[in-house]
């Protein structure tokens, strides 16, 4: 990926599809709070996350992207806290590898509306809570890491496998197939 000026010039790095998220955080100690959102598609809990903008900074994309999903305002960080990576399913139905840039967002407000609204479920987590919903083990890592909390062994499900190029190409054939035998059903 290369960078000119702060913008973003490129998506691809090593091969691998590259995204910006934020992690939405607000509250101090014990009262630190995480903000997830369901996905739209799978209703997986995730962060707000998308593809860098041509006229825009990864950290500011990523801000962007938590008030598109989440309706969020606030003060994000210029550098990422971390990555992780997952399986994105694309409207082809292939599953393609995709690395994600997260940047903290400290946030400052909520909208009453945004562009996403009603398409997600959105949900304040104490840290741990949040770590142990997603299903990602290197964002769920990535939670602890910035929370300062420790997960142990014995806490930590085995990861739900994201799905699969197999897996999707499956679940769609599944849909078709059961939409079509509800059409011509005597």
């Amino acid at each position: 990926m290369t960078e000119t000026g702060g913008k973003q010039e490129g998506r691809k790095s090593g091969g691998k599809r590259r995204q910006v998220a934020a992690l939405p955080w607000r509250g101090e100690g014990e009262a630190l709070r995480i903000l997830l959102v369901s996905s739209r598609e799978t209703r997986r809990w995730v962060i707000p996350k998308g593809w860098p903008m041509k006229d825009k900074t990864d950290f500011a994309a990523a801000a962007q992207e938590a008030y598109e999903e989440a309706g969020l305002d606030g003060v994000i960080a210029e550098t990422p806290v971390g990555e992780y990576e997952y399986l994105k399913k694309m409207k082809s139905g292939a599953a393609r590898l995709v690395k994600v840039d997260v940047f903290p967002l400290r946030v400052t407000g909520e909208h009453a509306s945004w562009p996403e609204k009603g398409q997600r479920t959105l949900e304040w987590m104490a840290p741990v809570e949040a770590a142990l919903a997603v299903q990602e083990p290197d964002l769920r890592d990535l939670i602890a890491r910035f929370a300062g909390v420790d997960l142990p062994e014995e806490e930590r499900p085995s990861p739900h496998l994201a799905p699969t190029p197999v897996r999707v190409a499956f679940q769609r054939l599944r849909r078709r197939v059961t939409a079509l035998w509800g059409r011509y059903r005597p």
